[in-house]
């Protein structure tokens, strides 16, 4: 039961890592979303998998940024929020089921947009030139 359980893990894995670099292509996949789901696949079910993750150059930044607290960039939360309203508005036209139904997809689209908004912004750092003061005083 451990090996089929530890299989689908890593399938899951694999397929929010495929996602998540769809997402660094196209503006409405959200990325870090994915690539934290695979890292949580792959933690419970492949350390080898794990670590290629966390350490790979594409994708690792986007993990360690948001594990470390550094947060997610402008884009990500961008484009995750637009993505999540546009499914959520989707579902509620789509099923225009009961009334309950619609009020708890609206209320999940808000809790998660608040989460996603109160999440740290992540500005990448770019090395500062010495001011020209600095450079004429020397």
């Amino acid at each position: 039961m451990k090996d089929i359980r530890k299989a689908l893990l890593i399938f899951f894995g694999t397929l929010f890592v495929a996602l998540g670099v769809l997402g660094m292509f196209l503006p409405l996949v959200p990325t870090t979303v994915f690539l934290l789901m695979a890292a949580y696949c792959y933690s419970k079910s492949s350390e080898k998998f794990h670590n290629w993750l966390l350490s790979n150059r594409w994708c690792g930044a986007y993990i360690k940024n948001y594990k470390s607290g550094r947060g997610i960039s402008a884009r990500q939360k961008a484009s995750t929020i637009a993505l999540l309203w546009a499914s959520i508005g989707f579902s509620m036209w789509y099923v225009s089921g009961a009334l309950w139904f619609n009020l708890l997809m609206l209320a999940i689209a808000v809790s998660v947009t608040v989460h996603l908004l109160w999440i740290k912004t992540y500005r990448a750092e770019t090395e500062t030139q010495p001011s020209a003061d600095l450079v004429s005083a020397e």
